[in-house]
């Protein structure tokens, strides 16, 4: 395979098995976990500081985003997805070995350092290959890997916890890192190294990273650890505010910003990237606190609340399979998206006025609920990451495809750090005490109502941004 030749279907599922493996490292990371957090809580104790085992994580994959965008770029795919991959195997061990929630919290930034590019390469490298009215039929591979992780990580993750040690979901990914190490380095050699000549600028990136990162413990610590009015939350808030300001006067005079103006002043990107943050961040969000609501709410063992999460993570996925799958056929392809999306809002709303006395006999309604609001989420990814891609220049293709994922990823952090404010928020206190005697949780239901009627703004507001945004003719070449 050559840079001037397309690669034949053979070769291609070779490179889709590697990137797929590399970014099931990512996905099955993200499940896993979530089943696993009160038992968590439970042996290192500090349940206030519970999001923080995914909050860590997604800040620090947050703030590398962009800049593995901008090295794939430079230094070429291949070499930067190994550094992302090897760095996840080493915080993954980290994590493993933790002795107090404090400590796992930082283990979870490296592998966030690690896990923040491994989705935006996969996306990138296919990009390269893949014309973009072809693309959105490729998404049925990664939507594989996700389906795996789907389903095999909330199980896992409930089932290590309950009969073995919460520590084995972070074992378990040493192996699955070798693997990919292997695979991908020798089935990505076979690409060509496909280089820009960018520069990569440093003090953007630090005031990216401090923005980002100040915004994400704002959101996490309000409510939760120190009043929103208190002096710490306040002086955070301005501090982010502050290092956005320099950020944007960064990008505005410096030769080569770190996430270029051409990229962002496309109304299409910025109306993708506000869709697919706002979808990505509530389905997140979700996915985080309602093993809280299964297992204190509705009095669920771990491994129970792993399988009752199950049709939640299917939904997005058969969502983004569909929409991709129809994309090359359907010249208004954002009809079916925009269609889910209306569907989930109702859905969500619905679920928000079931949070009453008796919610946890009605585990099938809801969950029946929120699975259609997933499958609307689902349905809006891939169409919003081809839009992007099929809007920019060659050139910009690992940077726009970075851009839109650090986004996604911030907006994830952040509303994870808000939906677990309103979940535990009020009833911090007593969480611990309901896991270790089984209580029914009633006082935790009226702040689920919160979190429900909180996604359901997300999901009115993708689409409303998908709804503006541009429907643009897809590219039958391919960009490189």
């Amino acid at each position: 395979m050559s840079a001037n030749s397309p690669p034949n279907a053979a070769e291609l599922r070779q490179v889709m098995f590697g990137l797929g493996l590399a970014m099931l490292l990512s996905a099955l990371d993200q499940t896993i976990v979530v089943t696993a957090m009160p038992t968590i809580a439970a042996d290192l104790g500090d349940p206030q500081d519970l999001p923080w085992i995914v909050t860590a994580y997604l800040i620090a994959a947050t703030v590398v985003t962009p800049l593995y965008g901008k090295f794939a770029d430079v230094y070429g795919r291949r070499r930067v997805i190994l550094v992302g991959v090897a760095t996840f195997v080493i915080g993954s061990a980290a994590c493993a070995l933790a002795p107090s929630m404090t400590a796992l919290a930082g283990a979870r930034v490296i592998q966030g350092l690690g896990g923040g590019g491994l989705i935006s390469l996969g996306q990138t490298i296919v990009a390269d290959l893949v014309s973009p009215r072809e693309r959105g039929r490729y998404q049925s591979y990664f939507a594989a890997v996700f389906i795996t992780s789907s389903i095999a990580g909330p199980a896992l993750g409930g089932f290590f916890s309950q009969f073995w040690h919460w520590s084995l979901i972070f074992w378990i990914n040493l192996p699955l890192g070798v693997a990919a190490l292997l695979i991908v380095n020798s089935r990505l050699k076979r690409l060509p190294e496909l280089r820009h000549p960018h520069r990569v600028d440093y003090l953007g990136a630090a005031l990216l990273i401090a923005g980002s990162g100040l915004l994400v413990l704002a959101l996490g610590w309000g409510g939760v650890r120190y009043p929103w009015g208190s002096v710490p939350i306040l002086g955070l808030l301005g501090a982010s505010a502050l290092a956005w300001s320099l950020f944007a006067w960064r990008t505005a005079r410096v030769e080569e910003p770190l996430i270029p103006m051409r990229i962002l002043g496309l109304r299409i990107v910025r109306d993708a990237i506000m869709s697919s943050s706002f979808g990505i961040g509530g389905f997140v969000g979700l996915s985080v606190v309602m093993p809280i609501f299964y297992e204190v709410c509705a009095g669920m063992n771990a491994s129970d609340s792993g399988l009752t999460l199950i049709p939640l993570m299917v939904g997005t996925v058969a969502g983004a399979t569909a929409s991709g799958r129809l994309m090359a056929h359907l010249k208004h392809y954002k009809a079916v998206p925009l269609l889910g999306l209306g569907a989930g809002f109702l859905a969500t709303l619905g679920a928000a006025f079931m949070m009453k006395a008796d919610a946890g006999r009605s585990l099938l309604s809801l969950n029946a609920l929120l699975a259609v609001t997933t499958f609307g989420i689902g349905g809006m990814l891939p169409i919003a990451t081809v839009s992007v891609q099929n809007a920019v220049d060659s050139r910009d293709l690992g940077t726009a495809t970075a851009s839109m994922q650090f986004f996604r990823q911030l907006a994830a952090a952040a509303i994870v750090a808000l939906f677990a404010a309103l979940a535990i928020g009020g009833g911090r206190a007593q969480l611990l005490e309901d896991l270790k005697t089984n209580a029914d949780g009633a006082a935790l239901l009226s702040s689920f109502r919160l979190v429900f009627l909180a996604l359901a703004v997300c999901v009115g507001l993708s689409f409303v941004f998908l709804a503006r945004m541009e429907e643009r003719p897809l590219r039958g070449e391919r960009r490189v």
